[in-house]
């Protein structure tokens, strides 16, 4: 089940809220972890059995540090929980990787395992790791409730694509929470929104790139319009993700840290980072690399530092060569830009983010490439060296068609329609204006995309393969 889907929409959604307001607070973590489980459990009852085993190993983990966290066996304990959680990531996601690159290296025939991947293993994995490492810092207590931390563990809002929640940032909405009016309008307006973004821009964008992938009449122009979709395509995907988990963090309660901050509008990659999957950078920065020293080492501990984190982070993301060549851009481009290139930068407003378009869009061509032979094939013919005409037919015709969603896409990733709406408020006139009509446009955008989703096809998110 995804919440792009209409059994979501007009089922499964509306009847669990109606239960959940209605049950007294005492209920309603389990109410959401019953959601939850169903939710889960509708596409891959099979691997309810797995998410189980991690939940009830990160609560039993997670009491025992809590109690000997100040003795020596406690950092034994921590030391198994990371091994526990990272074993079980890596059987479901990097085994037949392993088998696959050992046959090639060996020669030998070792049988793939074929080892189906449960969704949102890479997330609920992670924020385990985390709640076991922050009770053994002594950043939180462990929780002694079940319920409450199996809630927390398989909250479906944030479960199949992130936000990566840290069970710091929720561990008092566990135990009290508000409801009100004014925060269900504001999740009810964030989760449209995100909606919109994933079924009316994302999709269309998607389908667009697939028109090019299919295309037997290609061109270098064509390819580069390809770039662009196919980045604006991954943000608005999951960026629509993030603002429906977080719009349905306020319906039940919660507050969910945000993921994306406008980051096609970066001065750097540096800056785009900061900016994109911001809790994923989060994770790494406080769990990987600030304890491998940070950039409070020599420089070469330093490098070395930057590039395992990032060697980690592609592989995070998928267990092929594409993302982890991906993954390694970044940790080559980044301290070249720290060391040589911030002060040019930081003087060329328009230059800087040209740099950083290119260097993204390049990028996504490789993170969204089936392998490195099809992506080594989209950057020859990018650059002109796959004997490929300038311009071609379908250019123009997809151009032409396209264009308006690309200028819409392209206005939307940038802060200029919340600033509009900012200065529209500043008026008590244009205050009460866009009071009456902002409820009027969502519930269009909303019955817009629910049309599309009864005449289109199925498009799941693309960070579901994470």
């Amino acid at each position: 089940m995804v919440f792009s889907s209409l059994t979501f929409l007009f089922y499964f959604l509306p009847i669990v809220l109606l239960i959940y307001y209605v049950v007294p607070f005492r209920f309603k973590n389990g109410v959401l972890l019953a959601a939850s489980l169903f939710f889960y459990g509708w596409g891959e009852p099979k691997y309810l059995l797995v998410m189980a085993v991690a939940i009830t190993s990160g609560y039993f983990f997670g009491l025992l540090i809590g109690r000997f966290r100040t003795h020596r066996c406690g950092r034994y304990l921590l030391a198994l929980s990371v091994a526990c959680f990272l074993f079980l990531l890596g059987f479901f996601k990097y085994t037949d990787f392993l088998i696959r690159n050992l046959n090639q290296l060996t020669g030998w025939s070792l049988p793939l395992l074929h080892i189906a991947l449960p969704v949102g293993i890479s997330f609920y994995t992670f924020q385990l790791l985390s709640y076991t490492i922050d009770v053994y810092r002594g950043d939180t207590k462990a929780q002694s409730d079940f319920l409450s931390f199996a809630a927390y563990a398989a909250m479906f809002p944030q479960l199949i694509a992130g936000p990566i929640i840290r069970y710091t940032d929720v561990s008092g909405q566990l135990k009290k929470r508000t409801h009100s009016l004014e925060r269900t309008s504001l999740g009810c307006r964030r989760f449209v929104l995100g909606l919109a973004k994933k079924v009316l821009l994302a999709d269309v964008l998607g389908e667009f790139c697939q028109i090019h992938l299919a295309s037997h009449d290609l061109s270098v122009l064509f390819y580069w319009l390809y770039a662009a979709a196919n980045m604006l395509q991954i943000y608005f995907d999951f960026s629509g993700y993030s603002d429906m988990a977080i719009g349905l963090g306020l319906l039940f309660g919660f507050d969910f840290p945000e993921n994306f901050r406008y980051p096609f509008c970066a001065k750097s990659i540096t800056d785009f980072w900061r900016r994109w999957h911001i809790t994923l950078g989060k994770w790494f920065r406080d769990y990987v690399y600030i304890p491998m020293g940070g950039n409070r080492v020599s420089k070469m501990a330093w490098l070395r530092n930057l590039l395992v984190v990032w060697f980690l982070t592609g592989l995070w993301h998928g267990a092929s060569w594409n993302f982890v060549l991906w993954g390694c851009l970044f940790g080559l481009i980044l301290p070249l830009e720290k060391c040589f290139l911030r002060k040019f930068l930081d003087h060329c407003r328009i230059l800087n983010h040209v740099y950083v378009l290119l260097i993204v869009s390049l990028s996504f061509v490789l993170f969204q490439s089936a392998d490195l032979s099809e992506a080594y094939t989209h950057f020859r013919c990018m650059f002109g060296a796959g004997k490929l005409p300038m311009v071609s037919a379908e250019f123009w015709y997809y151009l032409r068609n396209y264009a308006m969603l690309l200028i819409l896409a392209v206005i939307g990733a940038t802060p200029l329609p919340s600033r509009l709406m900012h200065q529209i408020r500043c008026t008590k006139k244009g205050e009460a204006i866009l009071n009456l009509a902002e409820p009027v446009v969502l519930l269009l955008l909303f019955l817009l995309a629910t049309a599309y989703l009864v005449d289109g096809t199925f498009h799941p998110f693309l960070y579901f393969r994470f």
